[in-house]
């Protein structure tokens, strides 16, 4: 399975301890592009995930090609969320890591289907990996940030009989 990430997915988990959730779910690893390492390794540095992600040996960094694609979705996403969507176009990814509703969008109209930070949280909580959603999305929105609607959260809660 070809998976693409953007940098919000690996941050994200990055923040709650949960990067490894990605190898566990993804064997073969993730793609990133340059973009994304920019973002999280580079301007990232000394930020929760740069050194996780930096050192991860299942991470791929990947240029992507069709660059006047890259500028096309510039228009509406920023630069990572473009890169991510152009690599997945190129090298036919069946999965792509996106969080932000208009990335995600622009994603599933080109056809690629799209997998956020909650949803490998409520993949885990099914797997039996981390023992409770509520307590993983408390911490995501407290300790990471993370923007995260009344509604999705309760959604989630309820996919795995936590509601």
């Amino acid at each position: 399975m070809k998976v693409v990430a953007d940098s919000s997915i690996l941050i994200s988990l990055s923040n709650i301890n949960r990067l490894e959730l990605l190898p566990r779910r993804f064997h073969q690893g993730i793609f990133v592009p340059e973009a994304v390492w920019r973002e999280i390794v580079e301007a990232g540095h000394g930020r929760p995930g740069a050194d996780a992600v930096h050192s991860a040996s299942w991470i791929t960094r990947q240029n992507v090609q069709n660059r006047a694609l890259v500028i096309a979705l510039e228009t509406t996403l920023d630069g990572g969320e473009a890169e991510v969507i152009a690599l997945a176009q190129e090298i036919q990814a069946n999965l792509v890591l996106l969080d932000e509703k208009e990335a995600r969008k622009v994603a599933r109209r080109l056809g690629l289907p799209t997998l956020g930070t909650v949803g490998m949280l409520i993949w885990a909580t099914k797997q039996k990996i981390i023992p409770s959603l509520r307590v993983e999305l408390d911490r995501l929105r407290e300790e990471g940030g993370f923007r995260l609607g009344e509604d999705v959260y309760q959604i989630a809660l309820q996919q795995v009989g936590e509601a």
